[in-house]
């Protein structure tokens, strides 16, 4: 059975229409990346994966369940900008979702629970290379220690699927390679299943197991608004072991077909 599956979807806004007859399944484990041009709803669909907003028309499923709109513990996101806490530590980044998660009410953990939840953060902190930066603010941090905090952030709940809104596309090309590196490593190392959107073609093909375009099959020029995108080209990768490397090229004749217009 599916992880999420979408059925019959379509989001419209007004007399917009975003997103129409999406239907597809996704499995555990995989990491999808989705690609396509600007406006044609890439967004909206992780919006609706993440829960932060419901159907129009149609169903989210999870785990055979109908998703409802409204994010949950058992999906996690990361955007392109970071989205930490200015004002707290590393630290106190990663730590705040565990209490917020183990004691909704206070948002606070006290005696052996607090330590355990500050001893997992440090752990995951460490797995995404911040071992060494727990007692120093966001500022002090690099844009690519950034977002590796907000990916421990994501991962301290241990969600079933994590959700990467082009997180890499405000990172320099170098430290780029080393954050495709490190959301690798975590999807492996945590059984995870990824959805990822991005305009970088070789950076869709290079780290996913299947790659979907999101584009409108019909346009009318008199009314743009009236149609909208679906997944026009869904192909799953055959990855072996070590494959999905950043450095693994895409073949130029499938650049044109997927580029943005």
């Amino acid at each position: 059975m599916a992880l999420m599956s979408f059925r019959n979807v379509w989001v419209e806004y007004g007399d917009k229409i975003v997103l129409e007859r999406v239907s597809l399944d996704i499995h555990e484990g995989s990491f999808v990346s989705i690609i396509g041009p600007s406006g044609a709803g890439k967004s909206t669909f992780l919006r609706l994966a993440l829960g932060q907003e419901g159907p129009t028309k149609g169903e989210v499923l999870l785990g055979g369940e109908p998703l409802r709109p409204e994010p949950g513990p058992d999906r996690g996101v990361v955007f392109q900008r970071y989205s930490v806490f200015p004002h707290l530590t590393v630290l106190q980044n990663v730590l705040f979702g565990s209490e917020c998660a183990q004691a909704p009410f206070l948002g606070k953990l006290f005696g052996s629970k607090r330590r355990q939840a500050r001893e997992e953060s440090a752990e995951m902190l460490a797995s995404v290379g911040l071992g060494d930066s727990l007692n120093v603010y966001p500022a002090q941090l690099s844009g690519g220690m950034q977002q590796r905090l907000a990916i421990a952030q994501a991962l301290i709940k241990r969600p079933r699927v994590l959700l990467l809104d082009e997180p890499f596309g405000a990172l320099d090309p170098g430290i780029r390679m080393d954050m495709h590196a490190l959301v690798t490593d975590v999807w492996k190392a945590h059984g995870l299943t990824i959805l990822m959107v991005t305009h970088d073609l070789k950076e869709a093909f290079a780290l996913g197991t299947r790659v979907m375009a999101f584009d409108k099959r019909r346009h009318d020029p008199q009314a743009p608004h009236r149609f909208g995108a679906t997944a026009v080209y869904d192909v799953t990768l055959d990855r072996k072991e070590g494959a999905n490397r950043p450095s693994e090229s895409v073949p130029d004749a499938a650049l044109p077909a997927l580029g943005s217009r």
